[in-house]
């Protein structure tokens, strides 16, 4: 205390002047405290409103346009197999797996059609369709190429077996020219698509590759156009029912070429440095050395098929043949094979010694192969759509 009072002791007394010096510095400080706090708050507020502001946004950008990246898996037998007479071919057990992947939009769309034919239910139609440009051309697709595929076929005279070509050829023109003239056709109730909202409308810009299979009991019938892929697995070894129409094909080169148009290598082969492949339903614009027509392939069925896998590139850029069978062989081979037709006619007492695992045993074979394919083309980095098909072959299913 002592120490203390002897420091104030022989401190100077304050004057007036720096009393007043100290409570002007003083004032000036609480001033410029205030106005600082003011901005702070201000800037704190702008901030919350413009973060506000961005998450709605998200969330509304996210509900209205964001397209969901889990796969769609189903399988099953023909939906109608109960109902069905007693003459009528049952649907083949199938599966199939659809997945956005890391693009912005869902531009695939599969179509599975059992008994499609009229007046006959021993042929089942099965399609995969990878649209580009927008989806519209492959929903058309989905929507209309069974329909336009038995009404062809349904055109021959009594007595007389259309060709298959014929049938694929005309069915896949009549979708190409829908796809031509989908912006004046279309119901005005339908939405816009983001293709006719751009300016100018770019619906010419639009196609779909096509990929789709005719399953009968005695025959396979594959028409494709585009890059999609039909492979048939038989006794273990994969057999490509389907050639990618790729614009570096030395037969697809040659017909550009010859129809006046170039093959520009730009980020791979493409039809005037544009579309990276050569044939697909619609892309007006790159008539005519972009064309609709398909190419058909009809395979006899043998006993030692086992699966049909219809796929969009998406998976076929990552996935070899041989390992897109491997992968539904071994799925075959988990759940064992199905039960035979005999046994599965026979009194539920009796079917249990027979061999085989249940229908649904052998149905979740199907949708297990197809949602381990797309899920494996995403692991190895596919960056496209990913649309899976697998249709099970063998005699007993």
């Amino acid at each position: 205390m002592a120490e203390i009072c002897c420091q104030e002791a022989k401190s100077p007394p304050a004057t007036a002047a720096t009393v007043a010096t100290v409570s002007a510095s003083a004032a000036a400080a609480a001033v410029a405290s205030s106005v600082m706090d003011r901005r702070r708050r201000r800037l704190e507020l702008k901030r919350f409103r413009l973060a506000s502001d961005l998450e709605q946004s998200a969330a509304e950008y996210a509900g209205a346009r964001k397209r969901p990246r889990i796969p769609r898996t189903v399988s099953g037998p023909c939906p109608d197999a109960a109902s069905a007479s007693e003459n009528t071919e049952r649907c083949p057990r199938f599966g199939f797996s659809s997945v956005c992947g890391r693009r912005r939009e869902m531009e695939d769309a599969v179509s599975i059609r059992p008994g499609f034919l009229p007046g006959s239910g021993k042929s089942h139609f099965f399609g995969v369709f990878d649209g580009h440009g927008c989806s519209h051309v492959a929903t058309t697709c989905q929507e209309l190429m069974h329909e336009a595929v038995a009404e062809e076929h349904e055109k021959a005279g009594p007595g007389e077996e259309p060709t298959w070509k014929e049938v694929m050829e005309r069915s896949f023109a009549r979708l190409d020219e829908r796809a031509a003239n989908w912006a004046t056709t279309r119901s005005s109730e339908e939405p816009a698509c983001r293709c006719e909202q751009k300016m100018p409308s770019r619906c010419d810009h639009v196609g779909s590759t096509a990929v789709v299979a005719v399953v009968s009991p005695t025959q396979l019938v594959v028409a494709n156009a585009g890059d999609s892929r039909a492979v048939l697995s038989r006794a273990g070894v994969p057999v490509a029912l389907s050639v990618d129409h790729k614009p570096d094909r030395p037969d697809e080169l040659e017909r550009i070429q010859a129809a006046g148009g170039r093959v520009i290598y730009w980020d791979g082969a493409r039809v005037l440095g544009v579309l990276a492949m050569s044939r697909a339903i619609g892309d007006g614009y790159l008539k005519p050395f972009v064309t609709a027509e398909p190419e058909v392939t009809v395979t006899e069925r043998s006993d030692a098929d086992e699966c049909l896998i219809l796929a969009s590139d998406g998976l076929w850029d990552v996935v070899t043949n041989e390992m897109a069978c491997d992968i539904a062989r071994a799925c075959f081979r988990s759940n064992g094979p199905p039960e035979p037709a005999t046994a599965q006619a026979q009194p539920s007492g009796e079917a249990k010694a027979s061999e085989g695992v249940s229908k649904a045993e052998s149905d979740r074979a199907c949708s297990d192969a197809a949602m381990l394919l797309a899920k494996l083309a995403l692991a190895r980095g596919s960056s496209d759509n990913v649309s899976v098909v697998v249709v099970d072959l063998r005699r007993g299913s």
